[in-house]
């Protein structure tokens, strides 16, 4: 889920056509930023993942690494993702240390607010302005308009990850959207999904996309549907299930733009 929202970036920047270099960058900055993001939620989740059922037999608290341990991966992982972005420019580089931050700051939100998956999103979707820096080597303020929808997409997916955790995470004292919107968390989600489309539609439109892309968000729609319709009962693994398909909307709308792209 971290992936897509970097390919759509980098195809609605390079008018359909990015580069090599940009597309080696940014994948391969993908899979390690994602792997430094688990590695510090795990360092600070450390004396919480024993008392999770999903998360207790994860490194650190099954035994097999420790704090030093796993605190030294993650600034090698930040070093070599840091060391991708000097190959862009200067604008690129000064929003990967914003990027660092929010990275960082993320995995402690929950200690303090129930809205920790606004952060998620924030983190998550800022490879958006990193794209368009590297790419056009400014910010056009339109970009923010894929920024939302991808925060708000990143809200509702982890609040369904979080409805797997929920009974356990009000035990332990843990905070989430799941834990806030309580019995509106159906409504409210599905709204959410909504807005998204919504906010798609608008960047799509903006950017001039066709057919393909506009039928890629009929099926990501459809997809949306089939979310609230597996988790009416709010089943822990049909929560679960509902995140995960979350990949197949992603990749959806990549496909659509990709087709619409090379076709129109």
């Amino acid at each position: 889920m971290l992936l897509w929202p970097t390919l759509w970036a980098l195809w609605l920047s390079s008018d359909g056509s990015p580069s090599i270099k940009n597309l080696f960058i940014f994948i391969l900055g993908v899979v390690l930023m994602r792997a430094a993001g688990c590695v510090i939620n795990d360092v600070a989740d450390r004396n919480i993942d024993g008392n999770v059922r999903r998360t207790q037999d994860r490194p650190i608290p099954n035994g097999s690494i420790n704090i030093k341990e796993a605190t030294i991966t993650f600034f090698i992982l930040l070093f070599i993702a840091l060391t991708l972005v000097m190959f862009t420019n200067i604008l690129t580089l000064k929003l990967s240390f914003v990027g660092a931050i929010l990275a960082i700051s993320y995995p402690f939100m929950k200690r303090y607010t129930h809205l920790p998956q606004i952060f998620l999103g924030a983190a998550f979707a800022w490879s958006i302005p990193m794209v368009f820096a590297a790419v056009t080597n400014k910010i056009d303020n339109i970009l923010w308009l894929l920024y939302g929808a991808v925060v708000i997409w990143a809200i509702v997916y982890d609040t369904f990850y979080a409805m797997v955790d929920r009974a356990d995470d009000i035990r332990v004292g843990v905070k989430s959207t799941a834990i806030l919107f309580g019995k509106m968390d159906l409504a409210i989600t599905a709204f959410l999904q909504i807005t998204v489309l919504v906010l798609l539609a608008l960047t799509g439109d903006y950017f001039e996309r066709g057919a393909w892309f506009h039928f890629s968000l009929i099926i990501a729609g459809s997809l949306f549907l089939y979310q609230q319709y597996i988790i009416r009962y709010r089943e822990v693994s049909r929560c679960f299930e509902a995140f995960l398909n979350n990949n197949y909307v992603g990749a959806a709308i990549f496909v659509g733009l990709v087709l619409d792209y090379q076709i129109a």
